[in-house]
């Protein structure tokens, strides 16, 4: 592990950047584990896309995101297409228990 200014050449830049990448997506597979797991606790279609709770939760990341000195119109698009194809695919995880 290297910090950018410990980088040498564009092989450090480029192999810290997917060591990041690698831990990024190992985190949003956790973080859609826990969203599979919150469908067991919602009672009908409507709170499987909880739209306050989905306003709210991008709100905070447009916060954090400039926290972080990151441009918050990318965060928030980003968050927007992961959190709803996660909401999609919670709804077939519910609608599927209830088949269940």
């Amino acid at each position: 592990m290297k910090t950018p200014d410990q980088c040498e050449n564009m092989v450090d830049i480029r192999a810290e950047i997917d060591r990041l990448d690698r831990q990024v997506v190992a985190l949003l597979g956790q973080r859609f584990a826990y969203v599979k797991a919150a469908s067991q606790f919602k009672l009908n279609e409507s709170s499987v896309k909880a739209p306050e709770r989905f306003q709210a939760m991008l709100e905070q990341r447009r916060v954090w995101a400039e926290e972080e000195g990151l441009n918050a119109d990318a965060i928030e698009k980003m968050y927007r297409d992961l959190v709803n194809h996660f909401i999609d695919e919670e709804m077939k995880h519910w609608q599927q228990s209830k088949v269940e």
